[in-house]
């Protein structure tokens, strides 16, 4: 059994430029994030930081 150890850095799942444009498109057309986190299996957050532009390129958002 694995145990948490503080002093590891955590690895946080990749998530490249596609996944960011994937998930801004399926906002656009109105999807609610905890369905669009479920079908890629992240966390709702990672999803709504997308959308405020904390993660991914900002600058990308008004291409959709």
């Amino acid at each position: 059994m694995k145990h948490y150890d503080p002093k590891k850095e955590r690895v946080r799942a990749p998530m490249c430029e596609a996944t960011y444009r994937f998930i801004r498109e399926r906002l656009a057309l109105g999807e609610m994030q905890h369905d669009i986190a479920a079908e890629l299996g992240i966390n709702q957050g990672r999803v709504s930081e997308v959308n405020t532009g904390k993660r991914g390129d900002p600058s990308q958002l008004s291409l959709i």
